[in-house]
Order: structure tokens, then sequence, then C-alpha cells
């Protein structure tokens, strides 16, 4: 089961039959894959201005609630790496922290 607060909480799980080394298959249980959404889709909630020592968990802790939602600010980033948002060479820059979507 996958959490209901994670980023592919809203994925379908999907099956497939592979081959089990010894002559049969067996089931494998996956999650369908996820692509994130348009930056330009997502509404602003509000934007950080990134200082130095800033960490992306304690960020979406002090906006969202919650340290583990960071994928959100990612997703309306563009980065795969949270480190990139909070990098010494964006200080000075705004975090674009979204409306958290259901």
């Amino acid at each position: 089961m996958v959490d209901p607060t994670s980023r592919y909480a809203l994925m379908p799980i999907a099956t497939t039959t592979v081959p089990d080394g010894v002559g049969g298959s067996r089931t494998v249980r996956y999650l369908g894959r996820r692509f994130p959404p348009q930056p330009s889709t997502l509404a602003t909630l509000a934007e950080h201005p990134v200082t130095r020592g800033d960490r992306l968990d304690v960020v979406t802790a002090r906006y969202l609630g919650d340290p583990t939602q960071f994928w959100r600010i990612c997703d309306a980033g563009l980065v795969i790496h949270p480190d990139e948002l909070t990098a010494a060479d964006r200080i000075g820059e705004l975090l674009r922290i979204p409306v958290p979507q259901v």
C-alpha cells in the first residue's frame, strides 16, 4: 500500500509476469509511472527566498506542515534532486511553494 501523502498515492498498481529463474514464472506488482505536473498548472501558496543553510525539509515543514512533502516543491521547481533547490548558487532566489493538491 502506498502512503496517501506520497507523490505516488494516485498511481495505479500494475502487474506483470516475469520468469522466476527456475523454469516457472511469478507475478510482480509495481506502481505505474508518475509524470510530474507542469509547474505552470500549480497555484502558488508562497515564495521563499533561499538563504544560506536552508534545508528543503525544514522549508517544507514551515509552509506545508509536513517535511515529507518536499516533492511538491521539487515539482514546482522542475528539479529531481531536492538539494538543487537550496544550493549555494541559489541563495537569494525565490523558491516557489505550491498549494498542495489532493
